[in-house]
């Protein structure tokens, strides 16, 4: 009896992928890397996605059932799953994956924590210092264009998931906004 076992899927973990898919093609969206001037680099594609699975995570920790947690950990294992699946795709050795991928997590986790105080406050301002230190690496200022425009949007989009009802969201769907075109200056 224990060997089926072996073979059982994780709860919700299609929806997991399908949401966590949602996100990757969210963070990927080309407005962010020739406007917003997001590196386009494995750190400034890594930081978007962080920031769009986090405010889905969120979204799905907030939800008063109990299914909400349980597709939230099924977003977070389907982004680590990926997360390791590239690693070993780019060639990195088996050896050392287990300590990028930790490293990884503590940076995703790092971030969320980050987000969190400023997006429950509705802080703009707090959040683009977070998002200017951790998607730009600090090379560009808090109160640029690019950050506050940044942190708008995740306002946005954590309004946006707030109101998707979580019986779609345990079917895997889910809609992002996309960035405006034009930064305000």
């Amino acid at each position: 009896m224990a060997l089926f076992g072996l073979f059982r899927r994780k709860p919700h973990e299609r929806q997991g992928f399908e949401l966590y898919g949602a996100a990757v093609r969210a963070a990927r969206h080309p407005v962010f890397f020739a406007h917003y001037g997001v590196p386009d680099t494995l750190d400034g594609r890594f930081d978007l996605i962080g920031l769009q699975v986090a405010l889905l995570i969120r979204r799905l920790h907030r939800d008063a059932d109990r299914r909400g947690a349980v597709l939230a950990q099924a977003v977070f294992d389907a982004m680590f799953a990926d997360m390791d699946f590239n690693l070993r795709e780019m060639g990195v050795g088996d050896m050392s994956i287990a300590k990028r991928v930790k490293n990884m997590w503590e940076a995703f986790h790092g971030r969320a924590r980050a987000y969190e105080a400023p997006l429950e406050a509705r802080d703009t301002a707090a959040l683009a210092a977070a998002l200017a230190r951790n998607v730009w690496r600090g090379a560009v200022a808090e109160d640029a264009p690019a950050p506050r425009a940044l942190a708008a949007l995740a306002l946005a989009t954590d309004d946006a998931l707030a109101a998707q009802g979580l019986d779609a969201l345990l079917r895997g769907q889910v809609t992002f906004p996309p960035p405006r075109d034009e930064i305000p200056q």
